[in-house]
């Protein structure tokens, strides 16, 4: 019996010696595995679609690089449901489920998280990018899907590129809820923070910058990742923003930045398969695994 079983999709099985950013992903999760294997757990590391593993033969299996899944989104539902019924998830597949699409924002928001101004747009509306940016008066704005990853289909509008982006629009929401956000000046001006908190407590932090000329701050499209000591206010509020979900995660990521206002505001609560940064801060890995040894 396998204690362990760790997460990725088939991209990132083997290291690269070529490839920084694959390698980056294959460095993390060996952290992970070496930090499990010397509490004592036995551990294997498999993509999530391994079709020649029997699920019911580990203990746990832990979310970690599973980076395909919003391309293969019903094919992994399919999936996840499957595994969750004979083996343990880290994150719970109830917490995954909710995380998946970024209407729990509104959940977080009831429960008294600062969250980004967010106007959602459900399936099947039948409206216009100028009629939604007209009723909320809104000038510049980012659009994205409300389960997505990696910035898929995300994109910058202002009143002088929507008929461009109208088609687009239109064919993605006959299919998926989108949402509609202002434009937040400060992400591009300061960048965006991440705040890892294991079992509720903060552990590390790093600061995303996007390249010149871009608003996007994930390294797939040049943005540039930098070591950040928080301040106690943005420490409280990301072990807050954990503490509010619907159950305590093992791991989560939070993103927050400066809001137009000058708020502390939560950009994401990331509780699937979030980039931790534990290159950055190889300690994490073991409190990471101090904390599910305690779980299983």
């Amino acid at each position: 019996m396998i204690d362990i079983v760790i997460l990725t999709d088939k991209r990132y099985l083997k290291d690269s010696k070529n490839d920084a950013y694959k390698h980056n992903v294959f460095y993390e999760d060996f952290l992970v595995q070496d930090a499990l294997n010397k509490h004592g757990l036995k551990t294997l590391r498999l993509a999530w679609d391994d079709d020649n593993f029997n699920w019911s033969e580990t203990k746990a299996v832990l979310f970690r690089t599973t980076w395909d899944y919003f391309d293969r989104f019903n094919e992994f539902s399919k999936w996840l449901t499957k595994i969750s019924k004979v083996t343990t998830l880290f994150n719970s597949e109830h917490i995954i489920r909710w995380n998946l699409d970024k209407h729990y924002l509104l959940d977080l928001e009831k429960a008294g998280v600062h969250v980004a101004k967010t106007h959602f747009i459900e399936t099947g509306t039948n409206t216009t990018l100028a009629q939604l940016h007209e009723h909320l008066s809104w000038e510049e704005t980012v659009l994205k899907p409300c389960i997505s990853g990696a910035a898929r289909h995300t994109y910058k509008l202002n009143k002088n590129n929507l008929s461009e982006h109208e088609s687009i629009f239109k064919a993605l929401i006959t299919q998926e809820s989108m949402m509609l956000q202002p434009f937040q000046h400060n992400i591009v001006l300061e960048g965006e923070l991440s705040l890892m908190v294991f079992n509720g407590h903060f552990t590390h932090a790093i600061l995303k910058k996007a390249k010149p000329g871009d608003f996007r701050v994930q390294d797939d499209f040049g943005g540039s990742v930098h070591d950040y000591v928080p301040s106690k206010e943005e420490i409280t509020f990301a072990e807050n923003a954990v503490k509010a979900c619907k159950e305590l995660p093992i791991y989560a990521r939070v993103d927050i930045f400066t809001d137009n206002q000058g708020q502390i505001a939560l950009s994401e609560l990331e509780l699937i398969e979030p980039e931790l940064w534990f290159r950055n801060h190889p300690k994490a890995a073991d409190v990471l695994a101090r904390s599910l040894k305690a779980k299983i």
